[in-house]
């Protein structure tokens, strides 16, 4: 294993990803840029390495078995393990999406990225995840995947295809921390809260630095501290 921390983060080439890496890296970890877009990917490594983080590309489609199969061997090869995966890559999907309008492809489209690829990726990297001494695992979710508000009075329709990816990678995160509870391994998930990204065409109240603190707070817990929680940076979210 490697001396230093090493974490990957997927979907790290822009937005929230991309500072969850900035921040990580500036503790002194070695980063792997997880994406799937080569100039985008290779563009951020540069600016990474630029500010001072040590930083290294990983090409990786969160959608494809041999993409994250030869991530992990990458790793293994470049890095020496892996300490820390935050599961961040994600898309919303076309809209609109009501229920009454949702295409069923759309439902397929966003589940593949949203919860398949989070099981993909997290399967593919939890050997060396078991090996290393402070092993985190952050789901990058959101609010809107909470049945408690998605059930309050005053709460409008959210997109339903998104919503319901966060709600089942809520629904994992529950069971990766039931099933991994007699490791070291901490799985918890995260939400960025309402930030301007491409994913919401810029519309967000929050700015990517300000969206990746509950990642890097939930990558650098101390050893005993909970798994199993979803909160965000003033505090626990109700499931």
């Amino acid at each position: 294993m490697s001396e230093r921390t090493v974490a990957l983060v997927t979907g790290a080439n822009k937005g929230i990803g991309y500072e969850i890496a900035a921040g990580l890296g500036a503790l002194g970890w070695r980063i792997g840029v997880g994406a799937r877009d080569q100039h985008r990917r290779e563009t951020a490594v540069e600016k990474l390495r630029a500010s001072g983080t040590d930083a290294f590309g990983v090409p990786l489609d969160v959608t494809d078995d041999a993409s994250v199969a030869a991530a992990a061997e990458l790793i293994a090869d470049h890095a020496g393990g892996l300490d820390v995966l935050v599961n961040n890559a994600a898309i919303t999907g076309p809209m609109p999406q009501t229920p009454t309008t949702l295409e069923p492809t759309t439902v397929r489209t966003v589940m593949e990225t949203n919860v398949i690829g989070v099981i993909r990726v997290t399967n593919a990297m939890l050997p060396m995840l078991r090996r290393s001494t402070a092993p985190r695992i952050v789901n990058m979710s959101s609010s809107v995947g909470s049945l408690a508000l998605q059930t309050a009075p005053d709460t409008d329709l959210l997109p339903t295809a998104y919503l319901a990816s966060k709600t089942y990678l809520n629904a994992l995160t529950i069971q990766y921390a039931k099933e991994l509870s007699d490791t070291n391994i901490l799985v918890n998930a995260g939400c960025p809260g309402f930030t301007a990204t491409d994913l919401n065409g810029f519309r967000g109240t929050r700015t990517p630095q300000q969206a990746a603190t509950i990642a890097i707070h939930l990558a650098t817990l101390p050893n005993n501290s909970p798994t199993g929680t979803f909160s965000n940076d003033t505090g626990p979210i109700p499931w």
